[in-house]
């Protein structure tokens, strides 16, 4: 066979593969009912509690998740005492650092405004060992940065381990607005809005097992990839990491939950199905309800790095406008708008200006708060 023909054959085989891949399109993706989501964590330890309860939205809706308002929510414990969530803010509850007792069993409970009433199986109490450290390593060929766990469990109990993560940044604006119009005078600008920090909250299902190894030790799991193009690492960046010691069953509830949310996209990754949890609807048996409760103590640790990688924020240059609008169509500092950087010129009569983008860190996401662990 000459290679014209080997060429054909392969052509004719890609297309046949072609021809036989069918989106994956099963009803409950574009079904119009919704179902409630519970995701949350009972913390035992000395930090509130929080759940949020939304409803979930077919793969063709793009909005925002409606989030459940007016339900009563608690944690009960096995022939024992009950403790009452407050909502805090539409479908976000909390509930205060509380005794609990750790040799006893919780489960989650609730009831909806419609009086839907749903509940958790009981679930023992985990106790999280401490998190070690948090290090990282500059990767040239991958132009970022990676950041590690590191925890162990002395007892060697635990096994099974999740982490959320949550980075904190601070920006600069490429330029720095001084000035700025208020009833109709040009005075100098009372906020500070060229120094911004941004947080974020990755979604990603981070997950580690020891099971396998002789003693219950993460060394340097990777937990976070921070690209340095992104320039969250060009003045000061913060990483908190928690820490969850789980359940056999919990880890393989968020094992499965990451397959189906994270690895989800070729012909060869793990295909969508249907994942519910450990809470059932206990006035309909046949509704679906999404979510897994667990129960345990958080461990926390917080790095702060300051590495100067990335580069200053580049932006249009500013243009030069006059103080005085000298026609009523004319551009001018008293109307336009763009900012107001400094004035230009002995004179005093022009002004630098540039889009709000340049100079407005806001724009960008943040706030001009400074979090108190930042330096």
């Amino acid at each position: 066979m000459n290679k014209y023909k080997i060429h054909f054959v392969i052509l004719l085989g890609i297309l046949f593969l072609v021809g036989c891949v069918k989106p994956f399109s099963p009803p409950e993706i574009n079904s119009q009912q919704s179902y409630l989501v519970i995701d949350g964590f009972l913390n035992t330890g000395s930090d509130t509690s929080v759940f949020l309860l939304s409803r979930t939205q077919n793969i063709k809706q793009d909005h925002d998740p409606v989030m459940e308002s007016g339900a009563t929510l608690s944690v009960e414990k096995e022939l024992g005492e009950v403790h009452l969530f407050t909502e805090l803010s539409p479908g976000k509850y909390i509930l205060p650092p509380s005794e609990f007792d750790l040799l006893h069993k919780y489960r989650l409970k609730l009831k909806t405004a419609n009086g839907s009433e749903y509940a958790s199986e009981f679930v023992n109490i985990s106790k999280t060992p401490p998190i070690d450290s948090i290090s990282y390593k500059i990767e040239p060929v991958r132009n970022s940065v990676v950041f590690y766990a590191n925890a162990h469990d002395a007892g060697n109990k635990t096994h099974f381990y999740r982490w959320k993560l949550e980075e904190t940044w601070e920006y600069q604006a490429t330029y720095a607005s001084v000035l700025e119009v208020v009833d109709g005078k040009i005075v100098l600008r009372k906020q500070d809005i060229n120094t911004c920090w941004r947080t974020s909250k990755p979604a990603t299902i981070i997950l580690g097992s020891t099971i396998k190894q002789s003693s219950d030790i993460i060394k340097e799991l990777p937990i976070n990839v921070v690209p340095i193009s992104t320039n969250k690492l060009y003045r000061q960046y913060s990483l908190l990491l928690r820490q969850y010691a789980l359940s056999q069953e919990a880890f393989e509830y968020w094992t499965a939950l990451s397959k189906t949310t994270q690895l989800t996209g070729s012909l060869f990754d793990p295909q969508p199905y249907l994942l519910t949890g450990n809470i059932k609807c206990l006035t309909s048996a046949d509704e679906l309800v999404f979510g897994y409760f667990a129960a345990g103590t958080e461990e926390k640790r917080r790095i702060l790095i300051s590495p100067g990688l990335g580069s200053f924020p580049r932006c249009a240059e500013p243009d030069t406008l006059s103080v005085q609008c000298y026609t009523l169509d004319s551009d001018c500092a008293y109307r336009t708008q763009q900012l107001l950087l400094n004035y230009h010129g002995k004179l005093n009569d022009s002004v630098t200006v540039a889009n709000p983008e340049c100079a407005d860190c806001r724009l960008q996401g943040g706030t001009t708060s400074k979090p108190a662990f930042m330096k």
